[in-house]
């Protein structure tokens, strides 16, 4: 394999182009579990037919777990709203779409996105208090068995040459509540200041979608926390903010 040209780096990966192949290799202290969840995920997402890059093999270089599958040769959503300022409203809007399109889809073997939920609440540095009405908000809520990306931002898409969009990263994938995944999305947004974006982006999913603006609100405390328990201080401070389960009811 030719390891020459680093697409892109990433907490403890590295991701590698070899022609039309793109391998991720992950750092010798990662999670063998996690490695291999990641390239089943994207397997079982691979049988809904949505447009997402084929797992052509999982190995280990080097001592390192990697994964191989094919290299979308395009630009993500992100770069062409950046230099594209003038579309920007047109890119939201196709994102918002391309998220309904993975959540018309169901997933039967992929995790439930509750337990995951209540398993990191639990992990997340609060008080038992506010843990316990964070669980029982969850348990309350509806469930359902919609494909979850998990991790559903504008970084993820790329959009190839002939402008076909393709989705990248279903290390996060789950099936349960779509609104669970949009509020995820919108405090994606938040996170990185755009916050013009996400509203506009809440707007479209609401309107698309049918949902209550209310009701993807009242999942923002719960995903805020489950979300909390990774990433760095910062992005925890910032996500334990969000975590008043009054202001939503």
């Amino acid at each position: 394999m030719n390891l020459e040209r680093v697409i892109a780096v990433r907490n403890a990966k590295t991701v590698y182009r070899d022609g039309n192949r793109c391998i991720k290799i992950f750092d010798s202290d990662y999670s063998k579990a996690d490695v291999l969840n990641e390239a089943l995920n994207q397997a079982r997402v691979e049988e809904t037919g949505l447009n997402i890059p084929r797992i052509i093999e999982v190995t280990m270089i080097d001592g390192k777990w990697a994964i191989v599958s094919d290299y979308i040769k395009g630009q993500t959503l992100d770069r062409l709203m950046a230099e594209n300022p003038d579309k920007k409203d047109e890119y939201l809007e196709m994102f918002t779409e391309l998220q309904l399109e993975v959540q018309s889809k169901t997933c039967p073997m992929l995790n439930k996105l509750k337990d995951k939920m209540n398993r990191k609440i639990s992990q997340a540095e609060l008080d038992a208090t506010t843990r316990y009405d964070l669980h029982t908000r969850l348990e309350g809520m509806s469930k359902h068995n919609k494909l979850c990306h998990g991790d559903f931002n504008p970084s993820n898409i790329i959009i190839d040459e002939n402008g076909t969009p393709y989705i990248l990263d279903w290390s996060h994938a789950t099936q349960g509540n779509a609104s669970a995944d949009a509020a995820r999305t919108y405090l994606l947004f938040w996170l990185i200041g755009d916050i013009d974006s996400a509203e506009k982006y809440l707007y479209l999913f609401c309107d698309k979608s049918g949902t209550p603006r209310a009701y993807v609100q009242k999942w923002l405390p719960i995903v805020a926390a489950s979300q909390s328990v990774k990433g760095n201080e910062k992005e925890r401070e910032f996500l334990l903010s969000w975590v008043d389960v009054v202001d939503y009811e």
